[in-house]
């Protein structure tokens, strides 16, 4: 996997400032200069967001790389449809085939629609569109849905357009790396010295891994459960991921961190053989050989394999147990109060 070792060592480079990402600052330099020239675009007023009828709550990071974007979304979300709104949600859809708007049906492969918004759907059961203008994307979930009250964006933090009322900037432990932009470090856009406007910070990882208060997320493994089960919505059973302990098994990972996920495992009293994976994997062959017994993969990897294609190997999906707790709820509704009320009041949202 010579992309995935990419990655890994670039990942890797971005956790100091040694000599492979010293060697990429004059790249970052130019960055920069791109991106103080969108701020002043945003300044000028040329650039801006365009209005939509619903508000928009943005869950998104500053760093490159997964830091747990989709499990909050699924948290954010299902917040909302609790206190009685009725959200739908837009993302990018990595890893897809194309660029077009495309509403994700249950049927939806995950190469069409990318394996996050895969996911989504099947966890959640709402309404998702994905598309490279988050806009258009938007404005399109609302013509086939117009009972969605909210909009959640899978990331979309440096998508000018979108309008957001709320904004969830999510870290993991790597918090903002070696600090440098580009392809030199992590960073999407400068670190800010406060937390900007309208936005709630959560921390994917055991503590703050960055001065910027703001809440823990806990997570945990649920247990495992036969691709087919999960297919068929059966839940994950803690017992099975016990019995897996006397077993020795692959892990895959098709994900920007997958130690992560190995860690898990292991902690769980799992004996590994670790399998990384490039981000979104697309299984379009099976990466471990036929005569493999056991596989444990994640719910992002699962909605990309059949059933039938995993001949006798028995693969387990284990999903993970993500919550942020009630003083993040808290915040985050305060935060989008405001933005419901004027759009119950008539009033413009963005």
């Amino acid at each position: 996997m010579p992309r995935a070792r990419g990655s890994q060592r670039l990942q890797s480079a971005w956790r100091g400032r040694g000599p492979l990402a010293v060697a990429l600052l004059p790249f970052a330099a130019v960055y920069a200069l791109l991106w103080r020239l969108r701020r002043l675009l945003l300044a000028a007023g040329v650039l801006r967001a365009e209005p939509l009828p619903v508000p928009v709550v943005v869950v998104g990071n500053l760093i490159a790389g997964g830091a747990g974007k989709t499990p909050t979304v699924i948290a954010v979300a299902s917040l909302l449809r609790r206190h009685g709104h009725r959200p739908g949600i837009v993302s990018r859809g990595y890893g897809r085939s194309g660029d077009d708007v495309l509403e994700v049906l249950a049927d939806t492969p995950a190469a069409q629609c990318g394996d996050e918004p895969r996911l989504l759907k099947r966890r959640l059961g709402l309404p998702v569109v994905v598309g490279r203008d988050r806009v258009a994307a938007a404005r399109e979930l609302l013509r086939r849905h117009p009972g969605v009250d909210v909009l959640v964006s899978d990331d979309g933090l440096q998508h000018a357009r979108l309008p957001r009322a709320a904004q969830v900037l999510v870290f993991d432990e790597r918090g903002a790396g070696n600090g440098w932009l580009l392809p030199a470090g992590p960073l999407r856009e400068p670190m800010p010295s406060r937390v900007p406007a309208s936005t709630v910070v959560l921390y994917n990882a055991p503590a703050p891994s960055t001065p910027l208060p703001g809440h823990l997320a806990t997570r945990s493994l649920a247990g495992v459960v036969p691709l087919a089960d999960w297919w068929a919505g059966r839940p994950p059973s803690p017992d099975a991921l016990r019995d897996l302990a006397g077993r020795r098994v692959l892990a895959a990972a098709g994900m920007a961190h997958p130690e992560r996920f190995f860690d898990m495992l292991q902690a769980c009293g799992l004996t590994l053989q670790r399998l990384p994976l490039e981000d979104h994997h697309d299984y379009a062959t099976l990466p471990w050989d036929a005569a493999t017994q056991d596989v444990v993969v994640t719910e992002k990897d699962a909605v990309k394999l059949d059933p039938r294609a995993v001949g006798a190997t028995r693969v387990w999906v284990a999903p993970l147990d993500f919550a942020t707790g009630p003083a993040f709820e808290a915040q985050l509704l305060a935060v989008l109060r405001p933005a419901m009320t004027r759009r119950l009041d008539g009033h413009p949202t963005a």
